[in-house]
């Protein structure tokens, strides 16, 4: 490459407070904060470096464009890249990790500690008069559990189902780690999915959806969760059956749930955490849990690295 043409797809998804690094290369740049499947084509057509942060480049797409030599995700999950044909191809695809190892174990404690003392139900007591109609300095009308003492178990070991892991051990947790569903041995340091569902007080999901882990936690898992647990999902939406999730709720199998991550985003009204969102011990969030502005600050610069590495000839972050 001569002088490389840069193509952001979605460049809504880094927040226009955040400045991109600039590159220390020469290049042409072009970017969009949206663009739709059927204006992929049209986008990219004559770019030899796409940014992408969901939107799909499929193979089909690929094959029609051979001058496209890197796809440079803005995330870490690359799902939304057909990787085979990237490698079958000598397209090289490369991703940004290990940016948000503060901001989601963040989001993961503050859903935590918010439904615990279940401070969403108390807000919209007061908001409906509860007070007023108690007539006392305060009420109780949902309960208010401790976090220090309880466990928290880990469902995925990565980066960031480790420092969770620290954060809830600074607030005085016991963290247990879960072996992957259905190993018949557990590796050191960790106890079976079955017993982590079992023992824990609170459950965070970190680990990738794959059809492995699709639905890993269902039916069957709840009817396993002690009543008072809380489920946190900061890992990726279909890693939860939502259906089975708001019937544990309305059920009380389990105390409560976060949601930062839905099987289809953005989630519409159809979505049965949508359309149960009033319930008070359901908190959701929209996909925000990485996005601290320190930690995309962080992912800018390592798109922008990557970039520069890869015209540079040398690899970083690459996955194919």
């Amino acid at each position: 490459m001569s002088v490389p043409k840069i193509v952001f797809l979605d460049r809504v998804t880094i927040p226009k407070h955040i400045e991109l690094p600039p590159l220390a290369i020469e290049h042409e740049w072009q970017e969009y904060d949206f663009t739709n499947p059927e204006q992929v084509f049209e986008r990219i057509y004559n770019a030899d470096i796409v940014i992408t942060n969901k939107v799909v480049i499929s193979g089909d797409i690929l094959a029609q464009l051979p001058q496209i030599k890197l796809i440079a995700v803005s995330a870490t999950g690359v799902n939304n890249v057909d990787t085979e044909y990237c490698r079958a191809n000598k397209i090289a695809v490369c991703n940004v990790q290990g940016y948000a190892t503060r901001s989601v174990p963040e989001h993961v404690i503050g859903m935590m500690f918010a439904l615990r003392r279940n401070l969403m139900g108390y807000h919209h007591d007061i908001a409906a008069g509860e007070w007023q109609r108690n007539k006392q300095f305060c009420f109780f009308t949902h309960p208010i559990g401790d976090i220090a003492g309880s466990t928290m178990g880990i469902i995925g070991s990565g980066a960031l189902g480790k420092a969770t892991a620290e954060l809830a051990k600074a607030l005085g947790m016991n963290v247990v780690y879960a072996e992957r569903k259905g190993a018949s041995d557990c590796r050191e340091g960790y106890l079976s999915f079955e017993k982590v569902l079992q023992q824990s007080d609170v459950i965070s999901l970190h680990c990738p959806l794959s059809e492995a882990t699709r639905n890993i936690i269902s039916e069957q898992e709840f009817a396993q969760m002690k009543p008072n647990a809380i489920l946190i999902n900061t890992g990726r939406g279909g890693l939860v059956d939502e259906l089975a999730l708001v019937d544990a709720l309305k059920k009380r199998q389990i105390a409560g749930a976060g949601v930062d991550v839905f099987t289809q985003e953005p989630a519409d009204i159809d979505n049965p955490l949508l359309a149960n969102m009033d319930l008070p011990n359901l908190l959701l969030t929209p996909h925000v849990a990485w996005g601290s502005d320190s930690a995309i600050s962080q992912l800018a610069k390592i798109l922008m690295n990557n970039i520069e590495a890869f015209v540079a000839g040398t690899d970083q972050n690459r996955v194919v």
